[in-house]
């Protein structure tokens, strides 16, 4: 048609250049402007000396890995494990905190569901093994009350990390429990503890996943086979 023949006659370069440049204008500004934005979610520089250090220095955990420079510092630093890159976009003290915190559930309750399994029984709780004991608390109402408890000590808790976070200069999972056990140690064997509780926390949290899991598929008491 004539309007078709005009607008195809209108968007031609070579009949309008005006419009054209202003075309690839656009697009320039664009691609410029994605271009901004992507470099808006990469990590901010940290300096000449740092960027080199990252890029030559590689995690002993995962030797084809750069080390991730945010864990030094901390216990546990000298084998550089953090593949995921957590520690690049959450402070290392509120990392640190879950893994101490669950890795002291973990000790507890791998401890827990293994005693239970060889005989050891709450005077309330009957002759209940380990793997069912979530379904009898649930018909006995003793959920809620954990629930309450647990919420409590969460609550309290969360006081004490957020004022971490703060600046406080407390160390993460310190709650001033078990101290004393530090006393007249030198700051080489502090360390060695901290990174005891640290290593047996790890392996608790492998530890009750797989009794749960092997309890749950065999019916089976300790060992789980």
């Amino acid at each position: 048609t004539s309007n078709d023949h005009h607008t195809r006659i209108l968007l031609s370069p070579q009949l309008d250049p005006i419009f054209h440049h202003t075309v690839v204008t656009m697009k320039y500004s664009l691609l410029i402007a994605f271009a901004g934005s992507a470099a808006a979610f990469a990590p901010a520089p940290q300096g000449a000396a740092s960027t080199t250090l990252s890029a030559s220095a590689k995690s002993p955990a995962v030797p084809f890995l750069p080390y991730p420079e945010n864990v030094r510092g901390y216990v546990g630093d000298d084998i550089g494990f953090d593949p995921l890159r957590f520690s690049d976009y959450f402070p290392m003290d509120y990392l640190r905190e879950a893994e101490i915190k669950h890795g002291r559930v973990s000790m507890m309750a791998i401890t827990g569901f293994v005693a239970v399994d060889l005989g050891f029984h709450l005077p309330f709780a009957g002759d209940v093994k380990s793997a069912a004991a979530h379904d009898f608390g649930v018909t006995q109402g003793a959920l809620g009350l954990v629930g309450l408890v647990v919420g409590a000590v969460e609550m309290t808790s969360w006081i004490a990390v957020q004022e971490m976070l703060q600046g406080s200069g407390r160390d993460a999972g310190d709650f001033g429990f078990g101290n004393k056990f530090l006393d007249g140690k030198d700051e080489a064997a502090v360390k060695l503890m901290k990174y005891k509780e640290l290593k047996n926390g790890r392996l608790a949290m492998f530890a009750i996943g797989g009794a749960v899991t092997q309890s749950v598929l065999t019916g089976h008491g300790f060992p789980y086979v």
